[in-house]
């Protein structure tokens, strides 16, 4: 099993810019769980406690490394990801394999 975490950092600072921006992207993000390269996906706000903090994530798992290749490279995932991607600054992404 592998796992999948982005964290998005946000072009707007504002937390009441951002919380619609969240819940868009969570709404398109969350709907790629119907593919059949998706074991599970959630996307969650920060929690806004910290400074520094990024403000939202996104965790995947799949069940195979070709699994996620497949769903990185899958028309549904690039149409989502540039839904997401017009609110994000940067990106960090780690990739690893479950125990």
């Amino acid at each position: 099993m592998i796992r999948h975490i982005v964290a998005f950092d946000l072009i707007s600072t504002d937390p009441a810019e951002q919380a619609p921006q969240v819940a868009h992207m969570t709404e398109v993000l969350e709907a790629l769980r119907a593919l059949d390269v998706v074991e599970s996906i959630t996307v969650r706000p920060d929690l806004g406690d910290v400074a520094g903090h990024w403000p939202v994530v996104l965790v995947s798992e799949h069940r195979t490394r070709a699994d996620l290749e497949a769903y990185q490279a899958h028309p549904e995932h690039r149409a989502a990801a540039a839904v997401a991607g017009q609110y994000v600054a940067n990106r960090a992404i780690v990739d690893y394999e479950l125990p």
